[in-house]
């Protein structure tokens, strides 16, 4: 589990391909390193993967094919920078909003907008996970957690503040670019319950009408 607050930009030193579909990638992180081990869990790009190996401020970590078919690390190349947060302790502050790491979809920039104090960043988003996405509520861009300024049909607004824009890679992305999204994981449960509470009432129902 994440917080969405991103600690260091890293550096892709390396993608190398191994068996099947799946790649090695070694990505430069001092922060994060400082007390990896291995099997510890590091978001890149807000994507949890797991630690391989670590030596000199580097960690490297096994992709699976699903896992570049259904994210942005695909497109990453060594020397590309990327957000990196460590899984989160217990009894440590929640400053972002709960972060699974497990990307639902690739959206795309389609504008920013500068302002004096922040810029407005707009977003493209996968038709499936539109409903997921609503005013205020929050999002998670390439591992950082934000809040949705607007929402349209098919696209949705964040604000980005001068920290946002120099700490993380949000700052240098150009309109085309992906991004990874994992929406808020409490409305994807909500929308379970709400599911089997209907179907279990029309179940209710289907039967009572048949007795009467």
């Amino acid at each position: 589990m994440f917080t969405g607050i991103i600690e260091e930009l890293g550096e892709i030193v390396r993608v190398a391909p191994t068996a099947g579909d799946s790649v090695l990638l070694g990505v430069r992180g001092p922060v994060v390193t400082s007390d990896a081990r291995h099997g510890d869990s590091i978001a890149v790009n807000g994507v949890c993967l797991t630690v391989v190996e670590v030596a000199d401020g580097v960690f490297t970590a096994d992709v699976m094919g699903e896992t570049l078919r259904r994210s942005a690390l695909g497109a990453l190349r060594p020397g590309d920078p990327v957000n990196l947060e460590r899984a989160a302790a217990l009894g440590s502050r929640l400053g972002g909003h709960l972060v699974q790491g497990h990307v639902d979809g690739v959206g795309e920039l389609i504008s920013r907008e500068p302002a004096e104090q922040w810029e407005t960043v707009r977003f493209r988003l996968p038709a499936a996970l539109s409903r997921y996405v609503v005013e205020k509520g929050s999002i998670t861009i390439d591992g950082v957690s934000l809040t949705v300024a607007e929402v349209g049909a098919d696209e949705f607004a964040v604000g980005l503040i001068p920290t946002t824009l120099k700490l993380t890679t949000l700052g240098a992305k150009g309109v085309g670019d992906p991004v990874n999204l994992e929406v808020d994981v409490l409305a994807k449960y909500v929308e379970r319950l709400l599911g089997d509470r209907l179907t279990d009432a029309d179940r209710v129902a289907g039967t009572t009408g048949g007795v009467a």
